[in-house]
């Protein structure tokens, strides 16, 4: 289809004629031609699948003398025309559209920085949803559908589960296929999946929360019917793993595929800064999950009903729903025009013929067999891509390097929020936003940093693990601000008697001789705040025997609490439901050092990342980084948010009780979860920097002799085979 001439492509360039490699020298000023193959002419050379042209020598560099580029005879050329085509190396088009239709006005996107947008979107999506929302709403889903902590890490873990399915398939014929529609059909998949996660919402009967005048004071009826209908409901479980399934299904190509095609269609010295953009909008993401988890949290999950507990309250249960359906939309509609991205971008062979391979040299050479144009084609090839990769020892360690921080990132950003929780005594959507504050700034920032420095000083692979290593260094280092911790609020009959001694490890004494009259039952569990600055687990166990409502805030006021010690007052003791308000000194610093941990963490990822892409050769990227991530998140991510529940739930002081059976943890000591957290991010930080150190030393970069072009020459895209340069018109600086 004819397509309307854009005279200011990207970097300036305006291609009227297709570019050929073949050996007559190139007349002057004809240098500015679309970037093409011109195949079936006299002379002319057979066009390669990666856009590079061989005239009849093995490879490229086997013509010394000849130069790249040479214009069509005379008699051959056409005047320009107000409609052209932009076709590739293997002759389609390279217009933005779908099918048939490709209107002019869709090309102005047809560039690098248009796909970047659409993928940020996409992102910025896959990360509010299941790094945000579902994180944000993990304590409410197990309350809600009392799961827990297990089985929520296993919710967490099926995103990752199902991405080590799809990955290899992905990876492999993806990477040799068309992949905006690859990517644009994961991005629809995923928002099916966030679809599919807010379904039990609609599926299951209203929540019944116990409200205040339910929950009863001292001696009311505290009859509790156990209901066989409420425990089934964690059966729900499976539907969010079958969400999250899809999520990991429809996220798999974009951080591969997404990755590589940026990679493939912009300069090597400006491939950093791209992934950088989009791997911060894959950051920020998760924190407008937060912050807009949170918000939602605070609206009560059966909107439009009237309900007299407050988000304080441990019972509440807020819409937790909302995000996903929002979400789910928005990925529906940002996959339309990701689809109709052309298989590569006009413009883009000039990249690949400027590039200078940087991949490990292995000891039998047997990395040259990537570079045969017809490699990775068939199935037949996947043995030997695998084996390329295993036989790549930096490769290797950088996986494992990256699986360590995985499983610290995946772990904490599942329990971030209810580790904030139990440590300040915070509500569910107070700790979702303060977590949100702290991975704004400090993930999203590292991460465009991280990318940021690789581009800054044009750093080489092993310059860049060297980043790397001194990143995970310093995280290590921060992360021994997990042996300080907030002590855990007082708690009559949890964490002291009702006397004020101590309370022995494990057990529990909620009956004491101010509230023995009162008839508490266990399962009602409603704490509240008592003006001695103690809680307690129910107005009834704090033996309060009225209740009114607060004029000035509408909050519920108990009084007449005789388990609230009256030594301190001038009145008769009272209680607010909800937690008591954390005091704690060592706030600012435990704060301002995750803060840091997260930095660093975040820091060393765009790094790691370019040193995967170029530690391997050209024709292997997009399955490296398959191969990597199956290695991440088979010992990172899967068992990092499976141990670190089973880890917290060790930490738990007061479980739920309903009908006989467990359900999820009210009261968490904090002082274990420090010291859990601690020990694990030693143990992994410490696996990190070691297999880092190992990826540097045996790294083996290529002769200075095999390469095409000096690097600072390749980097500024004047650099060519053996030192001739193609008369290629000057880039304009992004």
């Amino acid at each position: 289809m004819a397509m309307p001439q854009n005279s200011t492509r990207e970097n300036g360039f305006c291609f009227t004629q297709p570019l050929d490699f073949s050996c007559p020298s190139p007349r002057p000023g004809e240098a500015g031609r679309t970037l093409g193959a011109m195949s079936g002419r006299d002379g002319c050379s057979t066009p390669l699948s990666n856009g590079i042209a061989s005239s009849g020598a093995a490879s490229p560099s086997g013509s010394c003398a000849q130069p790249l580029c040479t214009p069509a005879p005379a008699e051959e050329e056409t005047p320009l025309e107000e409609g052209i085509k932009y076709v590739s190396a293997e002759g389609e088009e390279l217009a933005c559209g779908w099918g048939g239709f490709t209107p002019g006005c869709l090309q102005l996107c047809n560039t690098s920085k248009g796909v970047l947008f659409f993928l940020c979107v996409a992102s910025f999506l896959q990360g509010m949803t299941v790094n945000g929302f579902i994180n944000t709403v993990i304590t409410s889903i197990e309350r809600r559908f009392d799961l827990r902590s297990y089985q929520s890490g296993l919710i967490a873990s099926s995103y990752d589960i199902a991405a080590c399915v799809c990955l290899t398939f992905v990876s492999y014929f993806g990477g040799n296929g068309h992949k905006p529609r690859w990517l644009g059909w994961g991005v629809l998949v995923m928002g099916l999946g966030s679809l599919l996660f807010a379904l039990p919402h609609f599926t299951t009967g209203q929540y019944e929360a116990r409200s205040a005048a339910q929950v009863g004071v001292c001696g009311g009826n505290q009859s509790l019917p156990c209901s066989p209908a409420a425990s089934s409901l964690s059966g729900y479980r499976f539907v969010f793993m079958l969400g999250q399934f899809l999520h990991g299904v429809g996220a798999t190509p974009l951080y591969t595929l997404g990755v590589t095609y940026l990679d493939e269609n912009v300069k090597t010295s400006y491939s950093p800064v791209y992934i950088a953009v989009f791997y911060t909008a894959a950051i920020l993401g998760p924190a407008a999950g937060y912050l807009v988890g949170g918000m939602f949290l605070n609206i009560y999950t059966e909107i439009g009903r009237e309900i007299d507990i407050a988000p304080e309250n441990t019972l509440w249960v807020g819409a937790w729903w909302i995000g996903f359906l929002g979400a789910g939309a928005a990925s529906l509609l940002i996959s339309i025009p990701i689809l109709g991205y052309p298989q590569r971008l006009p413009g883009s062979q000039r990249y690949i013929v400027m590039r200078v391979s940087e991949a490990h040299q292995l000891k039998d050479g047997s990395q040259k067999k990537a570079s045969d144009p017809d490699f990775g084609k068939t199935v037949k090839d996947l043995p030997r891509s695998v084996l390329l990769l295993l036989k790549n020892p930096t490769f290797i360690f950088l996986c494992l390097a990256g699986a360590t921080e995985a499983t610290l990132i995946a772990g904490m950003s599942t329990f971030g929020p209810k580790f904030l929780e139990s440590q300040f005594s915070l509500s569910a959507s107070e700790a979702a936003t303060f977590f949100g504050y702290l991975v704004v700034p400090a993930g999203g920032g590292g991460t465009f940093l991280g990318g940021f420095l690789v581009n800054k000083f044009k750093l080489r692979c092993s310059g860049i693990i060297k980043l790397c290593l001194l990143c995970t260094v310093s995280s290590l280092l921060a992360i021994f601000i997990f042996f300080i911790h907030c002590p855990n609020m007082p708690m009559a009959g949890v964490t002291q008697m009702y006397s004020g001694s101590a309370l022995p490890d494990g057990h529990l004494n909620l009956t004491a001789a101010c509230n023995a009259q009162c008839g508490c039952l266990q399962e009602t569990y409603s704490p509240v705040c008592g003006t001695d600055g103690i809680m307690y687990y129910s107005p009834c166990h704090a033996g309060c025997k009225t209740v009114s409502e607060n004029v000035r805030n509408g909050k519920k006021v108990y009084h007449e609490c005789s388990c609230v010690d009256k030594a301190l007052l001038s009145g008769p003791g009272n209680a607010e439901p909800g937690k008591c308000t954390s005091s704690c000194a060592k706030r600012p610093l435990l704060l301002c050092f995750m803060f840091v941990v997260i930095l660093f963490t975040f820091l060393s990822s765009i790094p790691a990342l370019t040193a995967t892409l170029r530690c391997v050769s050209d024709r292997q990227r997009s399955f490296a980084l398959g191969i990597q991530w199956i290695v991440v998140r088979t010992l990172g991510g899967i068992p990092g948010p499976i141990a670190f529940g089973s880890m917290i739930d060790k930490s738990c002081l007061l479980w739920q009780e309903q009908c006989g059976e467990q359900g999820s943890c009210y009261v968490y000591q904090n002082s274990a979860m420090s010291r859990y957290t601690l020990v694990a991010g030693l143990v992994y930080k410490v696996l990190g920097t070691t297999f880092f150190i190992v990826a540097c030393l045996l790294y083996k970069p290529p002769p200075p002799e095999s390469a095409p072009g000096s690097s600072d020459a390749s980097e500024n895209g004047t650099s060519d085979l053996q030192g001739h340069k193609p008369s290629l018109p000057a880039e304009e600086d992004i």
